[in-house]
């Protein structure tokens, strides 16, 4: 299994673009695109099944990451609604991005409207040969994301291969 894809909510696309790029390094491969209900199309079709009738519209934009994993960003026409991180309930609550450039990433994520939730932290703070850092952020419209230092099998491996 791969991972291939993942789907983020935002308030308002081009600044979401703009965070996505400018912050977080990621490239566009489809720009800020109108989709609205209709039944002609596959992705027509597809989007009523997701998303119900009535659902309005929305613009969508794909990116990627540097290793080909996709990032779709949604602006939903008729739900804008920032919602509180709700840790009770079950379900994807973060994505996490490994990072060469740590520090540079939490200084244009503040820059860029974004949040840090908590300072820096190491895994193994005892050991110089596990240099492994780790922070949680958000997104300007509250979408909670972690930043690693490392690969996630660096990070948690209790040998590293």
């Amino acid at each position: 299994m791969k991972m291939n894809h993942i789907g983020i909510m935002v308030g308002d696309m081009n600044k979401a673009v703009e965070f996505y790029t400018k912050v977080l390094g990621l490239k566009v491969i489809m720009d800020n695109t109108q989709v609205i209900e209709e039944r002609e199309t596959a992705i027509g079709r597809m989007c009523i099944a997701v998303f119900g009738p009535g659902f309005k519209g929305f613009n969508i934009a794909h990116l990627v990451t540097t290793d080909g994993i996709g990032v779709e960003l949604f602006e939903m026409k008729d739900r804008q609604e920032r919602h509180p991180v709700d840790f009770s309930r079950i379900g994807i609550f973060h994505f996490c991005l490994q990072t060469d450039d740590f520090e540079s990433v939490i200084e244009r994520t503040k820059a860029f409207g974004g949040k840090v939730r908590m300072d820096i932290m190491r895994y193994h703070p005892e050991d110089d040969s596990k240099p492994a850092k780790m922070v949680y952020l958000e997104d300007p419209f509250g979408n909670l994301f972690e930043l690693y230092s490392h690969s996630y099998k660096e990070t948690y491996a209790v040998e590293y291969e």
